[in-house]
């Protein structure tokens, strides 16, 4: 079995927790909207998920990512 600190990470980050959480609530935004028959709310959800994907980013390059600069080390 792979020693789990030999994995290259997987995402597992608060700059990828942040994008995924902002994007998973532009698609309820999104999906809330379309049932509810006001369009201009799913494109407001759909610019959400964009925003996500910036602030993920973002906070990537700000050293928050996977082995960022700004997170301790386990090791």
């Amino acid at each position: 079995m792979a020693n789990i600190t030999e994995e290259p990470g997987h995402g597992s980050s608060p700059a990828a927790w942040i994008a995924v959480v902002i994007m998973l609530f532009g698609i309820a935004v999104g999906t809330l909207f379309l049932f509810l028959d006001v369009l201009p709310m799913v494109y407001v959800g759909a610019v959400i998920v964009v925003v996500g994907l910036l602030v993920g980013w973002v906070l990537k390059k700000a050293g928050f990512g996977v082995n960022g600069s700004r997170l301790r080390s386990s090791h």
